[in-house]
């Protein structure tokens, strides 16, 4: 079986975000293994309006095309990794936004999360999960979350995340979990692909 192929989504799109550091660290923490391939997702690469299509994606096409590129590139990935800021206790608007606009795309795959913010981005990533178990996607028991100290370590103390042990170890565990996941859904959706092939 080929290797899962894991997107790292940015979960935000403001100027001077700080998103991008986690997502490039994590990563790089991913590259070195050789149980997935990733990518980084950057929804700045996806400007799609607040929702307004006519109905669900889970129920009807959408017809914005930006939304039709957005499906199409969840669909081709395996697993994710969603880094989340917390903003008023809950994730970003764009994320959720991201979220709402596939469906079956998202079915039946492992979902991580890399949270930051004053409680590591906690309140957000419990939020996300519960949206993607609605989605019919498997959480992993364990995130990493970034505390405001480190962060103002790396945007101000010329820190790297790579500098942290723990969050080394939690990156570690995270994708154990996750690459577990992977292999496993990969495993059976590819097997109901070939049921449905032979019957048709």
């Amino acid at each position: 079986m080929s290797k899962p192929k894991i997107g790292i989504i940015v979960g935000t799109t403001r100027a001077g975000r700080f998103s991008e550091k986690p997502a490039a660290w994590i990563a790089e923490v991913a590259k070195a293994r050789d149980d997935m391939d990733v990518e980084i997702v950057d929804l700045r690469d996806y400007p799609m309006p607040f929702f307004d299509e006519p109905a669900s994606p889970a129920w009807a096409p959408s017809k914005n095309e930006v939304a039709q590129r957005w499906q199409k590139k969840i669909a081709e990935l395996d697993g994710y990794i969603i880094v989340a800021a917390e903003y008023n206790h809950a994730p970003t608007a764009v994320l959720k936004n991201a979220l709402d606009y596939a469906y079956n795309e998202w079915s039946n795959k492992p979902v991580a999360f890399v949270g930051y913010g004053g409680t590591g981005g906690a309140r957000a990533v419990e939020q996300l999960r519960l949206i993607a178990v609605e989605l019919q996607m498997a959480p992993t028991r364990t995130g990493v979350h970034i505390m405001w100290p480190v962060m103002v370590a790396v945007k101000d103390e010329g820190k790297n995340l790579a500098d942290f042990d723990f969050l080394q170890q939690g990156a570690k565990d995270m994708l154990d979990q996750l690459s577990w996941w992977a292999h496993a859904l990969k495993t059976a959706r590819d097997a109901d692909a070939q049921k449905k092939s032979q019957a048709a």
